[in-house]
């Protein structure tokens, strides 16, 4: 029976000739089409936004009576803005329901602001009707910040080399080697002296500082930050100069007081070469080039000693112990309760108080714990994914791998982890960006990504 089934169904092969072998396996590649994707915009970058809306920090809206609707509230997925289309955006900040855009524009303007400006952190902005000279409180699209010129600068020389922001002030650094601060100075935060009483409201007052008088001519600025109420100049060599609020030692100034002239400060890292500074709120971490982590501030978690007698406040920079043992660090972030860490082979680091990563069930560690490859991307079809950045703001945390994706967890109240809900989110999850993430600003309740179109 067996047998009849094999004559019944036979053995069924396939026969090619020489030439259609040839012609099979050499196919013609000049024929294949190359894709080229179109790009919808003639600007090399993108801007994504998403979180809270309703201060106009995002920037999205051009009706007022439409951002005044209870739907716009919030965004809750990465949303393409507008502005970034027509103008060639180089770098932005997030402060507290602000953002501010470095942009190359044939018009000389490079500074642009959207958001809450009652302390005219945005500059001054007035209402569009020419009778009415009342300051805007609310900008709720990108708006020119007039910076004031002097005799001899260009066009050139007030592009924005870099810049930060903090809960209500602003601080930019142009190419000529200016820093002008806007905003709240009650603090000092601004660089100038305290004024008791000062009224922020329909402010015109924008700081000037010369570079010069910050680090001296043999020296330059390279990068600011800012914290809640404090600042924080790094420069080429890397000295580290700060000012404004210091009631938990942020300033790292040796006292707890707060300090409108901006001072070279020392303690540990008096003699190295800073590369890094972070800082969203009043913990602050930088890092040599050695790859070796120093801290100040508040430690009211553990954050910069978990020993069982460590000071909760800390006013001088001080070499931290806790991160010996995790490699060379090449970038850290502090938040509120608690610190980043990414090293040399791509692991990233969390420690403090809050939703570090590891679940609903972690919430505070007094040492640094790694979180997972796998988390970031890593898999067998990518084994060579690794984090390249890290980042955070207030209550929430990020990473950005080597394929330009966003990792996002942390406090989601207001949806600014754009993950398209408001759930808290206890593991690092992928933001759905339609771009190559190169870097994101943390606002305490909204999120903006200057990305790359994937090509």
């Amino acid at each position: 029976m067996f047998k009849s089934v094999k004559l019944l169904f036979p053995r069924l092969s396939r026969h090619y000739t020489a030439k259609s072998k040839r012609v099979v396996l050499g196919q013609d590649t000049t024929k294949i089409k190359n894709y080229e994707p179109k790009l919808s915009g003639a600007h090399q970058n993108r801007v994504y936004v998403w979180g809270f809306q309703e201060t106009g920090a995002l920037g999205l809206q051009t009706n007022i009576k439409k951002s005044q609707e209870r739907y716009t509230e919030m965004v809750h997925h990465p949303t393409r803005l507008q502005f970034s289309n027509n103008n060639d955006i180089t770098d932005i900040t997030a402060g507290y329901g602000f953002t501010a855009y470095a942009v190359n524009r044939s018009d000389g303007e490079t500074l642009f602001g959207s958001g809450i400006n009652t302390d005219c952190q945005l500059g001054m902005q007035f209402k569009p009707k020419k009778k009415e000279t009342t300051n805007l409180d609310v900008i709720i699209y990108p708006t020119a910040i007039k910076l004031p010129r002097e005799a001899g600068d260009t066009d050139e020389g007030m592009k924005i080399r870099c810049m930060s922001s903090g809960r209500a002030h602003l601080v930019v650094v142009t190419q000529n080697g200016t820093v002008f601060t806007l905003g709240n100075n009650s603090y000092g935060q601004c660089g100038r002296p305290i004024i008791e009483d000062e009224c922020y409201n329909g402010s015109a007052v924008i700081h000037r500082i010369p570079q010069v008088d910050i680090c001296g001519e043999q020296d330059e600025i390279v990068s600011v930050e800012c914290g809640q109420d404090h600042t924080m100049f790094l420069t080429k060599q890397g000295k580290v100069y700060t000012c404004g609020w210091g009631a938990d030692g942020q300033t790292g100034q040796g006292n707890y007081l707060s300090a409108g002239d901006i001072t070279l400060i020392a303690g540990d890292i008096e003699k190295e070469r800073i590369v890094r500074i972070a800082s969203a709120s009043d913990c602050v971490l930088a890092l040599n080039e050695h790859g070796d982590v120093f801290g100040w501030g508040n430690s009211e978690y553990g954050q910069l000693d978990d020993s069982p007698d460590a000071e909760m406040q800390i006013n001088s920079p001080r070499a931290l112990q806790l991160t010996k043992g995790i490699g060379k660090v090449k970038d850290v972030a502090a938040g509120g309760s608690f610190c980043m860490a990414l090293n040399d082979q791509g692991l990233v680091y969390t420690w403090g108080y809050g939703i570090l990563g590891f679940g609903p069930f972690v919430e505070q560690t007094s040492k640094p714990q790694h979180l997972l490859p796998p988390l970031f991307g890593r898999n067998d079809f990518s084994n060579a994914t690794t984090v390249v950045s890290i980042g955070c703001g207030v209550f929430h945390m990020g990473a950005i791998n080597s394929d330009g994706d966003l990792f996002m967890w942390g406090k989601n109240r207001f949806g600014h982890l754009g993950l398209g809900h408001k759930k808290d989110q206890f593991f690092p999850f992928k933001t759905a960006i339609n771009g190559k993430v190169v870097k994101v600003a943390y606002g305490v309740d909204h999120t903006i990504a200057l990305c790359q179109p994937h090509i």
